[in-house]
């Protein structure tokens, strides 16, 4: 049976965003951040000056690089790398929610501090300040209140609400520090979502926040084998989903169903089992070729191509290694 370890750490190095552009991103969170304190130096300096705690997919390292998409600008057509960074600012301070500045005035501060940093307006979310830049990488501004150990977000919408992501973030890291192998199994799991966001925006894959729980919680070991440990984390995933599609965030706001709006439940039970189907045959060819072909299906041409040629190392009995017998069918 092919083994397709090697082909997935090449992946893996394709789809983990560069260097470069780490660097592009931290150097525009440290621009914004410095715009920000300024203005708030000389226009607020009476008020709670701002600090400042990177999170999400860049603090876990579980950042891709995206494919790139074609827009129109004028009359020429480019191409763009959509990725962000989200980089929280928080107040601190113990003034009630009734002494405090509203969400909208502290987004509307936030909009302010940024404003002309580009060439293109930023984006006043509801739950944050995005700031646009002309390659497509963008840097999101969520606003916080810290009373006491939990952080409220300034939400336009529902106002002050709990939420901690350095809480998510450490749960996470706890976890793939303890287990490398679960920060590639991320990664892979984007990249699938990335290809069929790709191919079919009307119907787009859950957030990269949802892959991340599912792929930890639901995870799979298989340390010499990421071909094996990617298809039976799929299949744990696609159990717990048909007993019950819901995905609960780990930390504060702690149980929130992140699944409880997603439109396109069928669509993404219908991918993660095509997925796991091709994956299972993949595992079974001996030809290189013909696996790595099946895994492309799913993970796009960034994925290697093989070599057409019949994997001798192991031999026909290896497949109950590869498919282990607790792994069970799934005809329903």
């Amino acid at each position: 049976m092919a083994n397709c370890n090697e082909h997935f750490e090449k992946y893996n190095g394709e789809i983990r965003l560069t260097d470069a552009r780490r660097k592009k991103l931290k150097g525009s969170r440290k621009e914004l951040r410095n715009k920000v304190r300024k203005w708030f130096k000389e226009n607020k300096p009476d008020e709670t000056q701002p600090k400042f705690g990177g999170q999400g997919s860049m603090s876990m390292d579980t950042i891709i690089n995206p494919i790139p998409r074609k827009v129109m600008e004028g009359k020429e057509e480019v191409s763009k790398l959509y990725y962000d960074v989200d980089d929280g600012i928080y107040f601190e301070g113990d003034r009630s929610v009734a002494d405090r500045a509203t969400p909208t005035t502290y987004h509307n501060w936030i909009y302010e501090a940024v404003k002309g940093h580009t060439n293109t307006d930023p984006i006043d979310k509801n739950t944050c300040v995005r700031t646009l830049f002309a390659d497509g990488h963008n840097i999101d501004q969520p606003i916080y209140y810290k009373k006491g150990s939990v952080p409220e977000l300034a939400h336009k919408k529902d106002g002050y609400i709990d939420s901690d992501p350095k809480a998510f973030t450490e749960w996470f890291n706890e976890r793939a520090d303890k287990e490398p192998q679960l920060r590639d199994l991320v990664r892979f799991g984007k990249g699938w979502c990335d290809k069929k966001d790709f191919e079919n925006e009307s119907k787009p894959m859950p957030t990269g926040l949802i892959i991340s729980i599912l792929f930890t919680e639901n995870v799979v070991y298989r340390k010499d084998r990421d071909d094996i440990a990617l298809k039976e984390t799929l299949l744990a995933i696609q159990t717990k989903l048909k007993k019950s599609f819901e995905c609960n965030r780990p930390t504060t706001p702690k149980g929130e169903n992140l699944l409880k709006d997603y439109a396109h439940k069928d669509y993404f039970m219908d991918c993660i089992a095509k997925f796991i189907d091709d994956a299972t045959s993949a595992l079974k060819e001996k030809n290189f070729r013909k696996s790595t072909e099946l895994w492309r299906k799913h993970l796009g041409d960034r994925f290697p191509l093989g070599e057409d040629k019949d994997d001798t190392s192991n031999s026909s009995a290896a497949l109950g290694a590869i498919i282990p017998p607790t792994t069970k069918p799934y005809a329903e």
